[in-house]
């Protein structure tokens, strides 16, 4: 089985792609860094040391749920190089999709608020402003959300590998 791993700021739209994307093959199960904050890794915070344990910690979720024939989307800012390039090399079959967004345009956005608080001192280490994020040297897709409107987005992911025989879900 295959995850895709979805990387970009917050609220470029990386949940909103996987949500239309799961509308269309439904056996697929997100894995929204929202959701995984809240639970599995409810007892970590936004250092650096605690992001990487995060995602270590999604990894291994994503082999385990491909390795029982269940196709993964994995949704979260993954805001290192270094650990989308460690999700690759670990998991069989992992797709890197960067939802390509300015932080600009995703503070116009700022659907959850978050922005706001951080720019009020609410907030820190909050990727893109007070932490880094690092684009992806390694993306199979790029998906300008700016540009391309979300049902454009989910039909060229869904196209780029639904469709292709060799990486289909």
């Amino acid at each position: 089985m295959k995850t895709l791993w979805m990387t970009g700021l917050s609220g470029a739209g990386k949940t909103t792609i996987a949500t239309g994307l799961k509308k269309t093959y439904p056996k697929i199960v997100i894995l929204d860094g929202d959701d995984i904050r809240t639970g599995l890794s409810s007892d970590l915070g936004f250092s650096i040391e605690d992001r990487n344990e995060n995602l270590r910690r999604l990894i291994e979720v994503c082999k385990l749920l491909n390795k029982n024939d269940i196709p993964v989307i994995a949704s979260f800012i993954s805001p290192f190089d270094e650990m989308r390039v460690r999700a690759k090399k670990e998991i069989p079959l992992c797709k890197i999709i960067y939802v390509k967004t300015s932080l600009e345009e995703c503070e116009n956005r700022d659907v959850k608020g978050l922005y706001k608080k951080v720019r009020n001192g609410e907030i820190e280490n909050f990727t893109g402003i007070t932490s880094p994020f690092e684009e992806p040297t390694n993306a199979d897709l790029i998906l300008d959300t700016e540009t391309t409107s979300i049902n454009e987005c989910v039909t060229k992911t869904y196209k780029a590998f639904f469709e292709n025989k060799d990486w289909s879900i």
